[in-house]
């Protein structure tokens, strides 16, 4: 299948455009959005939540990943073929992370142009036809390239990445690596770490391991981001 991961939003025309254009040249294979809010213009926290949820994506899938700031600028479209999957989008650092966790990877620049390629929408013109080809097999749209690396980018930002539609605050911490003892602040506040929401008291603010694996800030019964004034890169502190 293919998988999109945007921050295009579910409104207006950008996401069913792509889509029109995976559907047309590879009707056969279906395409999934995987996430279509991540946050905007940010590919850094962007790439936080692609390496989490790439276990989504099997071998022989195709994830289609715009985050592109710098559209229509000098930075290079890119494909990666990461353990048997591939990755279609902007070298801009949104594959950073996933490009780290890689046991076998290998780089190509997007070579392939088409007749028309708007400034400023290269989700539907450049990746999502080389997205549906390589879901098809089709290879010779690409040239050998290193991407770009970040190395000054944290394996896990003490950073809020996300911010759900509860408002729920997904961080880049990764839960199994804190220390039992370690005490998670968010918002001036010390949080207690539940396992689900139910065991918080009612508008009572927590920290958990969500789906993921990731450190997640909630309340029970109401939005953690209103009530601490979390959003996309705000600082998680942790003391011992």
């Amino acid at each position: 299948m293919i998988l999109t991961f945007t921050d295009f939003g579910v409104a207006g025309p950008y996401l069913g455009q792509m889509r029109a254009v995976l559907l047309r040249a590879a009707p056969e294979i279906p395409v999934i959005d995987l996430m279509s809010d991540a946050p905007a213009f940010e590919p850094s926290l962007a790439a936080v939540l692609l390496a989490a949820l790439e276990g989504t994506a099997l071998t022989g899938d195709v994830v289609l990943a715009v985050v592109d700031p710098g559209v229509g600028t000098e930075r290079a479209p890119l494909a990666l073929e990461v353990d048997g999957r591939w990755f279609v989008g902007p070298d801009n650092g949104l594959f950073e992370l996933v490009l780290r966790r890689a046991r076998e990877a290998r780089s190509f620049r997007i070579a392939w142009r088409p007749d028309t390629l708007s400034a400023s929408f290269h989700g539907r013109d450049l990746f999502a036809p080389v997205a549906a080809g390589l879901a098809r097999g089709r290879t010779d749209t690409l040239a050998p390239a290193a991407p770009l690396r970040f190395p000054d980018w944290p394996d896990e930002p003490p950073l809020v990445v996300y911010v759900d539609g509860y408002g729920n605050a997904m961080t880049g911490l990764v839960a199994a690596r804190l220390r039992p003892a370690t005490v998670v602040e968010a918002g001036g506040r010390r949080l207690a770490r539940v396992r689900t929401f139910g065991e918080a008291a009612p508008g009572e603010p927590f920290w958990y391991e969500n789906s993921l694996g990731l450190v997640e800030i909630a309340a029970n019964g109401t939005s953690a981001a209103a009530l601490l004034k979390l959003a996309p890169g705000t600082s998680i502190h942790l003391t011992a």
